[in-house]
């Protein structure tokens, strides 16, 4: 099943915004058997840009089930040898079982790396509902009953209201780089988005942006200003809105998009994560290290940028 980040629909939006869109594929007799599209992303000003220059595939690679491995492999090696003169590194970041085909990525020179996600049951809003955790179940009350509310509907405005927080979540806890707010009004008027924010006495204080196609709901970025209200969780209150949002347009899966790699106990992120009664799955993700040299370098400064931040 084909999912959002393999669609044309989604292609066309990258090209409407500052990244650097790239699809690639392979046909047989016109019909096409396998595709791989996502994005080039650089960072901050000159040398920090040649320095963060990667290319993302979100979704992992569209495969029909008849694709040969001779096929699947030129269709790999089209897109590393595009590629991999102007990146330091491709990752693939897989939303779906791939473990089929594994072998003939590793064979292509892409290097394994588990990570972790949920995956959450929205075939009906009884189901969502019996398996969230009592504590969310009590934040969500609880936020609601002090006079939070969530607007499914925003403004351009208040998306704006929106970003700021989530920028500085990402610039003093996350310590990755964000998208730029263009990005952001881009997807807010994209055709398979919906911002779901959450309001407290006229002000925004947090929210999630949620992307779809005809089954899924991914929970791309969410944020919200917790612990600075009594008795209201904007977070939990803005991913349980997406849920919802799941349940009630017919779609039978929330996927939240990330959850960690194993190993890197403590993980804030997944323990919140998990008690929306999801599923934790490994699907992983693929990577290709274009310059080995200058991927170390990438990984020291980042490192040391995590370690500053404590």
């Amino acid at each position: 099943m084909i999912n959002l980040f393999q669609t044309q629909d989604y292609l066309s939006f990258l090209k409407n915004t500052a990244l650097q869109p790239f699809s690639y594929s392979i046909s047989e007799n016109g019909i096409e058997l396998g595709r791989i599209q996502g994005y080039v992303q650089k960072d901050g000003g000159p040398i920090k840009r040649f320095l963060s220059r990667r290319a993302i595939i979100n979704g992992g690679p569209f495969l029909k089930e008849d694709i040969t491995e001779e096929g699947l492999t030129k269709l790999i090696m089209q897109c590393v040898n595009n590629l991999k003169r102007s990146v330091i590194y491709i990752e693939i970041r897989n939303f779906a079982d791939y473990s089929g085909v594994r072998p003939i990525f590793e064979k292509c020179g892409f290097i394994y790396e588990p990570h972790y996600d949920f995956i959450i049951n929205t075939e009906t809003m009884e189901v969502a509902e019996n398996n969230l955790g009592k504590s969310r179940k009590r934040d969500i009350k609880s936020s609601l009953n002090k006079g939070a509310t969530i607007i499914e509907n925003p403004s351009e405005e208040q998306v704006v209201s929106f970003y700021l927080i989530l920028r500085d979540l990402y610039k003093k806890r996350v310590k990755t780089p964000l998208f730029p707010i263009d990005f952001f009004l881009t997807l807010y008027h994209s055709c398979f988005c919906r911002f779901l924010l959450v309001s407290y006495q006229q002000e925004i204080i947090g929210g999630t942006v949620c992307v779809f196609d005809d089954n899924t709901v991914y929970e791309w970025f969410a944020c919200g200003k917790d612990g600075t209200i009594k008795s209201v969780f904007p977070s939990t209150l803005a991913t349980w809105a997406g849920i919802r949002f799941a349940a009630q347009s017919g779609r039978k899966v929330f996927d939240m998009m990330g959850a960690g790699a194993p190993g890197d106990g403590g993980y804030g992120v997944r323990d919140f994560k998990a008690k929306f009664g999801g599923e934790l799955v490994e699907y992983g993700r693929f990577k290709y290290i274009c310059n080995k040299t200058l991927y170390k370098i990438g990984e020291i400064g980042v490192n040391l940028l995590k370690k500053h931040s404590k």
